[in-house]
């Protein structure tokens, strides 16, 4: 997949990830990575960038047998961010799909 067209979608597909339940970093690496292939440092500095923004929160859950894993929770800023970003992508989607399906694009 074209690594421009990831660019925009994947801070929609993270936040997507935490609107259903909140997650650790990896976790929604090997999701998302299910659909697309992304480099973990990639997800990690989206998710950087939505908690520097107040998007989402962290806080640290204790794991057997390894290190503490941190979280991310969607704040209510979060939800109402994933929700406009969801308008913009089918917006942007439809009028792709226009363009290319009209008589004059070739």
């Amino acid at each position: 997949m074209n690594t421009q067209l990831k660019k925009g979608a994947l801070e929609l597909c993270v936040l997507t990830q935490l609107t259903r339940r909140d997650r650790y970093g990896y976790e929604m690496t090997e999701l998302i990575s299910k659909e697309m292939q992304i480099a973990t440092g990639t997800l990690y500095l989206i998710l950087k960038r939505l908690k520097d923004d107040e998007y989402v929160q962290t806080y640290l859950v204790e794991s057997e047998g390894g290190p503490a894993r941190k979280y991310y929770h969607l704040t209510e800023k979060g939800f109402q961010y994933h929700g406009k970003l969801q308008v913009e992508w089918k917006e942007f989607v439809a009028a792709v799909t226009r363009i290319m399906e009209s008589e004059g694009f070739e």
